[in-house]
């Protein structure tokens, strides 16, 4: 067999490798390579055809996007005594194939004509772009078909929807083989996807404060944790009162932060098996997703909140949620706070930047200096409702923790462990311990074996006066946000 539009002979491994790959998932046959022939057609072997068995599979699963797990077969043959690799890569549904290094564009995106691989062009890439379906994750084959969605059922029931015995078909969980597809996978009560939350002491990556992952749940739980860390706790308001009205900054606007984050979520690009990412810094906060928006059009359609989005799947059940109000809406509320400057986009990943607001900062200096204006009195002057737990402790100026464990626990009964874990520590730490003795004291939290207060399966829950504290900090709050 002769080199063709299906058929390349390579002599050794070579870094052109992945071109001739991609060209090959980019071509609507596919075609086979050869590793150990020359391109006259000879055979001269390899000589430790194992090992570049390994590095074969290693480089493409590595090198290109998106994925092409699934699209290829790295064989080990002996011709004429020989050894040989051939792989045998079929044509991909996901196009343009491209290098992860170069992302689409000429230098990354190759296309087969002839018997060579050459540099697709931009027209041709932006339109596989183009046709590309924009709800692949619904396209692809969930790793796992022993899937449940408790989980699920419950938030529908809690927004006063229910699922039929039909969801999985009308929600568009099956890919076309009838099979639980990717989105039902992410949706599930269990799973291997995670969001990273990191906190750094400084602006760089130097000095990791800590790591925390959420998620290998149902994906709207993981949103849920991501936002109840980034808004309950990160997120502080400064409040001061003064003789001619009430002053509330926050460090993030918390319209533009709910939006950014439900959008990192819903619209990140899992067919590369990237993540979504949020990174806390002493002067902002990070936000990267993995996707791509083309420059020109598309952009601007994007910032106009114009886009398509990307799983549509996804985005239809936050919908019933009422966790988005509806297509296109975040973007919009996001630009009224922060400027287009707030999004970086590069080949692979968009990121989203929000400054600290200075003004925030600037105030609390003020508040923490005005004797009887702290967290503590603020709170019970707004809500009317003596707290009568400690609000301070090492949390500083932050929210008081006691209403983060309250808040905690108004969604679920949980152990010092969980509760610790959901406030993103590893474990529970010693002033954690005292406050809750406090608060079980006070009566704004219960135990659900009070009669074995050491018990290992001890969890606690909300009493009616912690419901009534944090019912009252709600409304405080709600009242802030109205007012920013």
């Amino acid at each position: 067999m002769t080199e063709s539009n299906r058929i390349e002979y390579k002599q050794e491994l070579t870094a052109l490798l992945e071109k001739e790959v991609i060209a090959f998932l980019n071509y609507p046959e596919g075609g086979v390579i050869y590793l150990g022939i020359d391109k006259k057609e000879k055979v001269v072997g390899l000589d430790d055809a194992d090992v570049v068995q390994l590095k074969v599979k290693d480089r493409l699963k590595n090198n290109i996007q998106p994925t092409c797990l699934g699209l290829f077969d790295v064989i080990h043959e002996t011709h004429d005594g020989k050894d040989v690799i051939k792989i045998i890569v079929a044509s991909g549904t996901e196009k343009p194939y491209h290098l992860r290094k170069f992302g689409m564009s000429e230098k990354g995106c190759f296309i087969r004509i002839g018997s060579a691989s050459e540099p697709m062009p931009l027209r041709m890439i932006e339109e596989f772009f183009a046709r590309r379906t924009r709800n692949s994750i619904t396209r692809i084959r969930s790793p796992r078909q022993d899937l449940s969605f408790e989980q699920l059922k419950i938030y529908y029931q809690e927004s006063g929807l229910s699922l039929g015995s039909k969801f999985v078909a009308n929600l568009e969980l099956l890919a076309e083989d009838g099979a639980y597809n990717y989105a039902a996978y992410l949706l599930a009560d269990e799973n291997g996807n995670s969001v990273q939350v990191a906190k750094y002491a400084g602006t760089d990556r130097v000095d990791l404060v800590e790591s925390k992952e959420y998620g290998f749940c149902c994906l709207v739980k993981t949103c849920k944790q991501v936002l109840d860390r980034l808004e309950g706790v990160e997120n502080r308001t400064i409040t001061k009162i003064t003789s001619r009205k009430r002053i509330n900054r926050s460090l993030w606007s918390r319209v533009a932060l709910r939006e950014a984050v439900i959008n990192a979520v819903i619209h990140n690009d899992y067919t590369t098996e990237l993540v979504p990412k949020f990174e806390i810094f002493a002067d902002r906060l990070e936000m990267t997703s993995a996707g791509y928006i083309h420059p020109g059009e598309e952009r601007e359609d994007f910032f106009a909140g114009y886009s398509i989005p990307r799983n549509k799947t996804l985005m239809r059940v936050f919908k019933d949620l009422d966790m988005v109000e509806y297509l296109g809406s975040g973007m919009p509320r996001i630009l009224k706070a922060y400027s287009k400057g707030a999004y970086t986009f590069s080949s692979r990943f968009i990121r989203t930047v929000f400054l600290i607001s200075q003004e925030a900062l600037n105030l609390e200096k003020q508040v923490i200096a005005q004797p009887g204006n702290g967290l503590k009195e603020t709170l019970q002057r707004e809500s009317g409702v003596e707290l009568g737990v400690e609000l301070g402790g090492e949390f500083g100026g932050e929210p008081p923790l006691a209403l983060k464990v309250l808040h905690i626990l108004s969604m679920n009964t949980l152990g010092k462990q969980a509760l610790a874990e959901t406030l993103g520590k590893e474990r529970p730490w010693r002033y954690l311990n005292d406050l809750i003795a406090r608060m079980v004291r006070e009566g704004v939290i219960e135990m659900t074996i009070p009669d074995k207060p050491t018990s290992s399966r001890q969890k606690y829950r909300l009493a009616e006066k912690g419901r009534k504290n944090l019912a009252a900090a709600r409304r405080m709050r709600k009242k802030i946000a109205e007012n920013e």
